[in-house]
């Protein structure tokens, strides 16, 4: 349990020049407030007795109850029966003397100023002895007390001095004997997280000002105390902290400083280490998938503006970011000048700044314990944030960077690496898992499965297969299907388009090396055109036999990464898929649903239309595309670990005579290399080109350069 060291003598922070203290009681009070001139050398009447400059004034604690025993001449026996004087009056309906107490804890604004002119007034260090006596007296207070309470808690105890800040401590400890004390209590503590930051300065009149350190040492050495004091303190301070956790509209600055009281918390009380970061990462999470949609739903030229305002703040320094974005609502006066285009563009850069922040933090935390990342201390966090991963970021398949911790991590070794496969799968068939959930692991799984560059080509061919497995007994299992039906069969569709998503990124890993002749170039893409290719065994025969059955995958998976698929494989030789296309074009899709929606009934009453593409095609949404947050990726090393796209330069030259669906080269939906969108999975709807960071990502790149360019930013389909 944490100890409250006794202070032998007054703080240095305590003023030489505190006069005596004035009774909070009214006059005509008998006894209370009387003292010996023996006691402190006072008259009856509370005048001084002796000269000021012959009074010795001073701070003592009780080792015993670790308590102020005097304090400027007051003696806390005469404190505590003021003080009690106050609470029976008021219990009786008297007010006056339980009025001057709150008084006392909460002074108005004129008394927040020393007034040399009235030396007899309640001067700001009157407060310590006060703290104690109430103290004493904490059993008295009840539900009827509750203006004393709020009192007390809005009281600036963090910016007096450390004695102060220690009785106050130990009466918050009394105060919290009542549960609904006690909640009010940690409320008021979390609730200053945002206050302690150096910029907010709230001088007390006769103190110096106070550090923004030692006001958060203060704060969180009395929520340990509580913590430790309180065994049901430990749920309480955790719903605290979610509902005060700041809205994803608030500034970086505002996150930051509450996020680092967090990690502060989580030092202290080791047991609430995982409900914390847990937090931490639901927020994020939840920041992430706000921001995607919020740019889905924007046109190009807003997502353009976004970026070069994050752009212009990436080459400000991080005070100046911080000066400008340190309160939430700093710009509220400049943003009414604006319009609302400019406000909704500012707001943007704004939350991506704050993620980038976040997820950066992260990184630098978890980056020290996988230095080893065979180490037992690794495997244990791995498997804690599998764990956060599984509850928290799997279910939302529109985050777009959080998940890039465990991406980061599982490249750090083959066994973490398969820690996070195994974990995909097991939850992609495991019956009781919601569908929307399984699909989303079998899409983590082909995107970790296509980008990660250290997956080995023996661990492409088992995902690939395993894929290949399920998608045959799917269709062995269903064979009353009377033609291609999203909604019954969305779980065989979200494993066939992992599959072409793996095979667009991978396809070399699905080559039997060992009956390559030597004379191709595997670091040349080129030299495998157009070559009859020792395929991974089973996988032309099978994929025909789904491409041709009647769960029909192509009419289902998206349009685009079948259209890639269909040029690879063309070109590869590894199967012609056209003619299939073609026939899809003249396949209506309502014809094969079911119950209600067969009669069209409940189209008519909800105003559905089957042209929809998201009830007409698998969302082509794959985790892993290109992280774009310009301060976090520099702990991804990527040019190691991330699989970028590549052109295959004769695709692009050559065009294709083939199929009709090539004549025009795709140019309304993919830029010239074929994949830029694909391996974006983002502005699928334009051909225009972005400028990011000075580049222009456009319809000219070179035929190695990649395409992973932002392509209208952090959109995706």
């Amino acid at each position: 349990m944490t100890t409250l060291t006794p202070v032998a003598t007054r703080s240095q922070a305590t003023p030489l020049t505190s006069s005596a203290i004035k009774s909070i009681l009214r006059k005509p009070s008998t006894v209370l407030g009387r003292r010996s001139r023996e006691e402190d050398g006072e008259s009856s009447d509370g005048l001084p007795g002796s000269s000021p400059a012959k009074k010795r004034k001073t701070v003592m604690f009780n080792d015993k109850l670790n308590m102020i025993k005097e304090f400027g001449g007051k003696t806390l026996d005469d404190a505590k029966r003021e003080v009690k004087q106050a609470l029976e009056g008021h219990a009786r309906g008297d007010d006056e003397d339980y009025d001057g107490l709150k008084e006392i804890f909460s002074p108005s604004p004129k008394r927040t100023i020393v007034e040399e002119e009235d030396a007899d007034a309640p001067q700001p260090q009157d407060l310590q002895v006060y703290v104690v006596a109430l103290t004493s007296h904490a059993p008295l207070l009840d539900r009827s007390c509750s203006g004393l309470i709020r009192a007390v808690l809005s009281c600036t105890w963090l910016d007096r001095d450390d004695v102060l800040a220690r009785a106050y401590i130990q009466l918050l400890a009394a105060l919290s004997a009542k549960v609904s004390f006690r909640q009010q209590a940690l409320s008021m503590m979390v609730e200053k997280f945002t206050e302690t930051r150096s910029s907010t300065v709230q001088v007390v009149p006769g103190f110096p000002p106070v550090d923004s350190e030692t006001k958060k040492e203060r704060l969180h050495l009395g929520l340990k105390y509580l913590l430790e004091l309180y065994a049901d303190a430990r749920p309480m301070i955790l719903d605290i902290v979610t509902h005060n956790f700041p809205h994803t509209e608030e500034s970086k600055t505002r996150h930051m400083e509450y996020i680092d009281h967090l990690l502060r918390l989580k030092v202290d009380k080791p047991d609430l280490e995982r409900d914390i970061m847990e937090l931490i990462l639901s927020r994020l999470v939840k920041l992430d998938v706000e921001m995607t949609l919020d740019l889905e739903n924007d046109d190009d030229e807003t997502t353009r503006a976004v970026l070069r305002q994050l752009e212009a703040s990436n080459a400000k320094s991080d005070d100046e970011d911080d000066d400008a974005m340190s309160d939430a609502d700093s710009d509220d006066e400049d943003e009414e000048e604006s319009d609302e285009q400019t406000r909704r563009i500012l707001l943007l850069k704004s939350k991506l700044e704050t993620m980038d922040a976040i997820l950066d933090l992260l990184f630098s935390i978890y980056d020290p314990v996988f230095a080893d990342p065979d180490s037992p201390e690794a495997l244990a966090t791995f498997e804690d944030l599998l764990t956060d991963f599984v509850n928290v970021i799997l279910p939302h398949l529109k985050s777009r960077h959080t998940q890039y911790l465990l991406f980061k991590f599982a490249m750090k070794s083959n066994r973490l690496m398969e820690m996070f496969i195994g974990t995909l799968f097991n939850i992609a068939f495991q019956s009781t898992r919601a569908p929307v959930v399984k699909q989303a692991a079998v899409a983590y799984l082909a995107s970790f499965t296509a980008r990660g560059a250290r997956v080995q080509s023996d661990q492409v061919q088992l995902i690939a297969q395993t894929f290949l497995d399920y998608i045959d007994h799917y269709r062995n299992t269903h064979t009353s299907c009377r033609g291609p039906d999203i909604r019954r069969y969305g779980q065989y569709y979200a494993y066939f388009q992992g599959l072409l998503y793996i095979f667009c990124f991978r396809w070399r890993d699905l080559i039997d090396r060992d009956e390559v002749p030597a004379s191709f170039d595997w670091d040349d893409p080129a030299s495998f055109l157009g070559q009859d290719l020792p395929w991974m065994k089973g996988l032309r025969q099978r994929l025909q036999v789904n491409i041709a059955s009647k769960l029909n995958p192509l009419k289902c998976c998206s349009p685009i990464i079948v259209d890639e698929f269909a040029r690879l494989s063309h070109h590869l030789r590894l199967i012609y898929i056209y003619p299939q296309i073609e026939k899809n074009k003249t396949i209506h899709l309502s014809q094969f649903f079911t119950s209600s929606y067969a009669t069209g009934g409940a189209l008519r009453d909800s105003g559905f239309e089957f042209d929809h593409e998201n009830w007409t095609h698998i969302e082509a949404c794959f985790p892993f595309d290109p992280f774009q947050l310009p301060v976090a990726k520099r702990w991804l090393d990527l040019d190691k670990n991330y699989v970028e796209w590549r052109s295959i330069a004769m695709l692009e030259k050559g065009g294709d005579d083939d199929s009709d669906s090539e004549d025009d080269d795709d140019d309304d939906d993919v830029s010239e290399d074929g994949m830029g969108e694909i391996g974006d999975a983002s502005d699928y709807e334009s051909d225009e080109e972005v400028e990011v960071g000075g580049v222009d990502h456009d319809d000219e790149s070179t035929d190695e350069e990649r395409d992973d360019g932002y392509h209208g930013s952090f959109r995706r389909i």
